[in-house]
């Protein structure tokens, strides 16, 4: 299957299959990276007085049409406090940035175009009406809707909250994730791996990943090339949101795992994927819980997961999208390969935010790991497309 088919095959499953997600209460300190399950409302006006964007004097700006101008101070307005005067004709008030402009004024002029002296001011400078002002209720009505159910709390979120006065919010469970690799060649990391062994590094960078998409990694251990010990452990892995199988699914005598997902009557959506790396992903869902068969060569794990289990996770999260978010940079040096895959190779992003450049890292496969640390992007290379010259603009996927 192709890359985007199969991209939009997962979301579309996991689209149909939502209900009801469950949701719980948590204070604002710990809503950092959850999913709102309440919709936010202001609950009053944004600002909810016209505010100062300068230190300087609210002035009438029809005073200021002949300059100099010569006003009569008769108060000071700092933030937090309020000045109950009102301006009337050549009278201002020295104001602070963030202070609540008093009535009467209609605008502030910067304190860098002002003399101040024995209670007068002199104005150099005429201002037109609003000016350094931002208006009682610009940014939002009470009763608007600043914040949807379905966003994602980051930093920004935190302050709306903090703002509207909400000290604990109402956002979706985070989804528990099953991480289980396969296979006798694999050891954990405590033990000395024989020579044909490898370490367990799959299970420790997808709880990572898995972690980083705000969801709870569950790690169940390695499963052995033996049938009814699979089988156990995928029949634990069923009972959490989703499954994350690595290793064990391509064609080899004892690659088990989508033979033994067939027990439990799984429903295969796809068995292969058009990229590089990752080509022998597996997606489905068996008794009620999706699954991923994501291959167990560490690079192909790592970029199927952020490809594909990535999103997933965020509508199991409660968002109501998962785009991917790609990057544009110059190619560094030229690129040649054998087309009919969509690659995501491990690449390097450098250079100046007005000329990005990216170049591939040196990789000798999926199973490098190394490549991956010198690399910070993935170059994206459409699967028709056989040569890149330096130079031209190539689409990057962030890491």
């Amino acid at each position: 299957m192709k890359f985007q088919h199969a991209r939009e095959t997962v979301i579309e499953q996991l689209r149909s299959a939502r209900c009801s997600l469950a949701s719980e209460v948590v204070p604002l300190s710990e809503s950092l990276g959850r999913v709102l399950a309440e919709p936010i409302h202001a609950d009053r006006d944004f600002p909810p007085f016209p505010r100062a964007t300068r230190d300087g004097f609210a002035v009438r700006s029809a005073d200021l049409v002949s300059l100099p101008a010569r006003l009569r101070v008769i108060g000071q307005a700092r933030a937090g406090t309020e000045f109950s005067g009102t301006v009337g004709i050549a009278e201002c008030v020295e104001i602070m940035t963030g202070a609540s402009v008093p009535s009467g004024a209609d605008a502030v002029v910067m304190v860098e175009y002002t003399s101040e002296r024995d209670g007068w001011v002199e104005v150099n400078r005429a201002v037109a009406p609003g000016e350094n002002v931002v208006p009682q209720g610009s940014e939002g009505r009470q009763g608007d809707l600043v914040l949807p159910v379905g966003r994602r709390i980051r930093y920004g979120e935190v302050a709306m909250l903090a703002a509207v006065g909400k000290q604990t919010v109402s956002a979706y469970r985070k989804p528990r994730v099953a991480i289980l690799p396969t296979g006798d060649e694999v050891v954990e990391l405590g033990v000395t791996p024989g020579p044909f062994q490898i370490r367990n590094s799959n299970s420790y960078s997808l709880q990572a990943q898995v972690a980083s998409a705000q969801a709870i990694p569950l790690p169940l251990g390695i499963a052995p090339d033996r049938e009814d010990r699979l089988r156990e452990m995928i029949a634990e892995g069923l009972r959490s949101d989703l499954l994350l199988l690595s290793g064990g699914v391509s064609m080899g005598k004892f690659d088990l795992v989508e033979k033994v997902l067939a027990d439990f009557q799984a429903e295969f959506f796809f068995d292969g994927v058009a990229i590089q790396p990752g080509k022998p992903l597996v997606f489905g869902r068996a008794q009620g819980t999706f699954f991923f068969g994501l291959p167990g060569n560490p690079l192909s794990t790592m970029v199927t997961f952020e490809l594909f289990a990535r999103p997933a996770l965020q509508l199991l999260s409660g968002e109501p999208d998962a785009p991917l978010l790609f990057l544009r940079a110059r190619l560094g040096k030229d690129v040649r390969r054998k087309p009919g895959l969509t690659a995501f190779l491990p690449a390097l992003l450098e250079g100046s935010y007005s000329d990005p450049v990216v170049s591939p890292v040196e990789w000798k496969g999926s199973g490098d790991i190394a490549s991956l640390n010198r690399a910070n992007c993935y170059l994206v290379i459409p699967e028709e497309t056989e040569e890149i010259k330096a130079g031209e603009w190539v689409s990057v996927l962030p890491r």
